[in-house]
């Protein structure tokens, strides 16, 4: 379910009888919305929310009994698509977490570009427990909270608070359940007040550089900074900033 309010948009899990799990379906869906927002030249946003009181529960267990490798491979490959399609699309993606986040929940929340949270949110990646090591949750999680924190998680399977998550990385900031929504709004609309292309640029070139050697990434980032300063609106604003005026922004 995706809604329009403004530059920001908001797509929500909305399975709470199934504590959100990722049926094939739900995560076929959220590909969909994804990349209708990402076509969209009037969003410069996109907040993930959740419906009920767990954000994400992972993966539909009822279509991991008895399932084929076809199957398998097939939950697993549109899963992959899933979290590669959140940071391809141009705009930042905010997970706003009001609850329970595990295995694959805990990776959507680990490969959005930003996280709030409330204090009553919690992260875990529990698949040890019932005989499947959370694997590709791993992925996102090792990325986000390091080698260490990460194999403590996948290898217990007990929950880290918000706090913690946001002491680890995994959480930007965290705050009261009944602010969730009203700071999660606010970081998307400071975002959204900067020039998308500039954004976008961004967003792309930090997962670009960020497995490189420093090296490699210093000669990759020099060339998009070098285009970006080029660009129309990064003359603008840096005329805006001189000139002590607002910047008009043209998207290019």
């Amino acid at each position: 379910m995706t809604e329009r309010d403004g530059p920001v948009f908001t797509i929500t899990l909305n399975r709470p009888e199934r504590r959100n799990a990722l049926s094939l379906a739900l995560m076929r869906e959220l590909i969909g919305e994804l990349e209708l927002a990402g076509e969209d030249a009037e969003c410069r946003a996109v907040i993930l929310a959740a419906a009920g009181p767990v954000f994400c529960s992972g993966h539909d267990l009822s279509e991991l009994r008895g399932a084929t490798v076809s199957e398998y491979r097939t939950i697993f490959d549109v899963c992959t698509t899933l979290m590669e399609t959140i940071q391809a699309i141009p705009q930042p993606v905010i997970a706003q977490v009001q609850g329970m986040a595990t295995a694959a929940g805990c990776q959507l929340v680990a490969t959005c570009d930003l996280v709030v949270a409330s204090y009553k949110a919690t992260f875990a990646t529990p698949g040890v427990r019932i005989g499947l090591f959370c694997t590709t949750p791993m992925v996102a999680l090792s990325r986000a909270v390091g080698r260490k924190r990460a194999m403590e998680m996948l290898l217990t399977g007990c929950p880290v608070d918000a706090r913690t998550a946001a002491e680890w990385g995994l959480v930007n900031r965290v705050v009261p359940a009944d602010g969730l929504e009203a700071e999660t709004r606010a970081l998307a609309d400071r975002i959204a007040a900067a020039s998308s292309y500039t954004v976008a640029t961004g967003k792309q070139a930090f997962y670009a550089q960020i497995d490189l050697d420093q090296h490699g990434a210093y000669a990759y980032a020099k060339e998009v900074m070098t285009t970006n300063a080029l660009a129309e609106d990064a003359q603008e604003g840096i005329g805006a900033f001189l000139d002590k005026r607002p910047a008009c922004w043209k998207g290019r």
